[in-house]
């Protein structure tokens, strides 16, 4: 009789080695982002919205939580959206960051905005409409930590004002960080990059 052991299954809520590498690659992919995001890309691009009417700069913001999409997306399981955004939002502390101590902060709130959405929906689902609506989650989340919390950097807005950041927060939410984050599972999945994942599936997956 000969003895065998199971392999773990991809599917399995239990968390593995290979995802906690993964996540930790992917938060330190995702901390570079966060300070070339704050450093180098968002003050151009926003400095025409902040002349406008700034709250529209909050349309810029979905760089900041498409790591906790992305990394719900492939690892696939309770607290990885979490992990990779507050491992990210750390790394970008780490670096130097010209937000201070308050990115660790954003990066746990932002990261629990996706993760209720992922767990609204069991872990099971990943389709474009579920990593659309996490990033509205992880948009919602910052956008209100922005606007209502005593150390959130739009504080002084008018509630109307608030409320349109909110707003812009939760549709750059869905476009960068959700769209993105989608077709980046699934460029990966066809590389075969992810084939100790459950998402190595996701170029075949249903869309919706």
């Amino acid at each position: 009789m000969t003895k065998t052991t199971a392999k773990p299954a991809t599917g399995s809520r239990r968390w593995r080695v290979v995802d906690i590498v993964v996540g930790a690659l992917l938060a330190v992919a995702g901390g570079v982002l966060f300070w070339a995001w704050s450093n180098g890309i968002y003050p151009p691009l926003s400095a025409g919205l902040l002349a406008t009417y700034p709250p529209l700069a909050g349309l810029l913001s979905g760089g900041w939580v498409l790591p906790a999409v992305l990394g719900g997306l492939i690892i696939r399981k309770p607290g990885a959206a979490l992990f990779v955004e507050t491992v990210a939002a750390t790394g970008e502390l780490l670096m130097g960051s010209q937000y201070g101590t308050t990115v660790l902060i954003s990066g746990i709130v932002q990261g629990l905005g996706a993760e209720a959405v992922f767990a609204a929906f069991g872990y099971r689902r990943f389709t474009l409409p579920v990593a659309a609506l996490a990033g509205v989650g992880a948009g919602l989340a910052m956008g209100l930590n922005d606007c209502f919390a005593p150390w959130g950097w739009n504080i002084a807005y008018e509630l109307g004002d608030k409320f349109a950041y909110i707003a812009c927060t939760c549709i750059s939410g869905a476009v960068i960080a959700g769209l993105l984050s989608w077709l980046a599972t699934r460029g990966l999945a066809k590389t075969g990059a992810l084939s100790s994942f459950a998402s190595r599936r996701a170029a075949t997956e249903p869309v919706v």
